[in-house]
């Protein structure tokens, strides 16, 4: 008989910080993104805590009150992490965790930990240890206060090392030496892509939970892991797809996110290779979440980060089967009319209409729409080909529905 598998969720609160760069509606959006890290790293978010504050407190992040009411919830509850939207100083970190006696993580360290679950292959664990090592290093001091560092007078001076110095010294080597890894398996990884001969590069690129994967698998009928999580992919996928009879390379990359940790840009920028090289882009984008226009922001900084705004790109709206708007009845005069109230038509006549030579509206998952969107894929694919092999154009057609 096989037994039932029950998952146990590590008891959670989220705090977010209401300032003048985020208003407290923007820190709702933001702590919901959070939960939602939260339960992909295998956490249950009980309760929220919010405060308003312009300038942080130097110590302890959030203020004396708050800091109180929390340590009262998190004993009353035995809540086993406390995750904070915004990035803490090691100080800050320290302070924390003498006071609420629990583990304290911020938002990078919570990406890291998924990240740490998500990656399969030796390349991306590798980047993601680098990832977790840098931002370990100011961190350590936390991690040994049962080590007291040695004395100083009579007898203490001269050459010796402190256990804390001692494992800067190791983590420090450690950075060097996975450095040096990344840097043989990127060279690994150039040869690999230079084998691949002149075919047309496609990289699917987007917000992480988009519907990327998902896509890829109906438009190279293989079978990469997609899941309704933050993150299911780290590991880049490369499939030669092949639309009426024209091939070409299909890459799945890592999803964005807003507030992306600078550790994590940094170690798998050499993962983004795939999107530097692509000779199109297609920018997948989760229509059915409210701010999906501010994930579209977000994705497009990040390509700029990595110099690849300048490719020609796709909008592509997924998720439409999900979309739904909000209305206004016929007798509210007061109500004012905006984007959340806007149908998909509607949607299709704003700036959509003119970005990328006009966006795509599809689902994935429901398989609508695919048609018109592969034939706008062989389109643009056709034309960097015959442009880049002028004597090929006999081999393909102008239009799909020839085939």
């Amino acid at each position: 008989m096989i037994e039932k598998k029950s998952i146990d969720y590590e008891k959670a609160v989220l705090i977010g910080i209401i300032n003048k760069d985020q208003n407290e509606e923007k820190v709702k959006e933001y702590l919901d993104e959070l939960e939602f890290l939260t339960y992909t790293a295998g956490g249950e978010v009980l309760k929220r805590f919010t405060q308003r504050m312009d300038i942080p407190n130097p110590k302890t992040m959030i203020g004396t009150g708050k800091m109180e009411e929390i340590e009262k919830y998190v004993e009353e509850h035995e809540i086993g992490s406390v995750i904070f939207d915004d990035e803490l100083t090691p100080g800050q970190q320290r302070n924390i965790e003498k006071q609420l006696r629990c583990k304290i993580i911020d938002r990078t360290s919570l990406i890291l930990d998924i990240f740490a679950q998500r990656a399969q292959t030796s390349y991306a664990r590798t980047q993601v240890e680098l990832a977790q090592y840098e931002y370990l290093l100011p961190r350590l001091t936390g991690l040994w206060t049962h080590l007291e560092r040695q004395k100083g007078g009579i007898g203490m001076r001269g050459p010796g090392e402190t256990e804390i110095e001692t494992d800067r010294r190791i983590v420090r080597d450690r950075i060097t030496l996975l450095k040096k890894k990344l840097t043989k398996i990127d060279r690994q990884m150039e040869t690999q892509r230079g084998n691949r001969g002149a075919l047309v590069r496609v990289a699917l690129v987007g917000y992480t939970n988009v519907g990327k994967s998902t896509l890829m698998n109906v438009i190279s009928k293989s079978e990469v892991f997609a899941e309704n999580k933050l993150f299911a992919t780290l590991d880049t996928t490369v499939r030669k797809v092949v639309i009426g009879n024209l091939p070409f390379l299909l890459s799945d990359t890592v999803g964005f996110i807003r507030k992306l940790p600078t550790q994590l840009v940094e170690s798998f920028k050499s993962t983004l290779d795939e999107v530097r090289e692509a000779d199109l882009l297609l920018h997948v984008v989760d229509i059915s979440h409210p701010q999906f226009e501010e994930h579209i922001e977000s994705v497009n900084k990040i390509l700029s980060e990595i110099k690849s705004s300048d490719k020609k790109v796709i909008m592509v709206f997924n998720k439409i089967d999900q979309y739904e708007h909000e209305t206004i009845d016929e007798d509210d005069l007061i109500t004012e009319r905006t984007g959340r109230h806007f149908t998909i038509t509607d949607w299709k006549n704003t700036w959509m209409e003119k970005v990328g030579d006009r966006a795509l509206f599809i689902s994935a998952l429901n398989k609508e729409n695919l048609d018109e969107f592969r034939k706008r894929v062989y389109d643009e694919v056709r034309d960097i080909h015959i442009t880049r092999f002028p004597y090929n154009n006999f081999l393909y057609p102008e239009h799909l529905d020839e085939y």
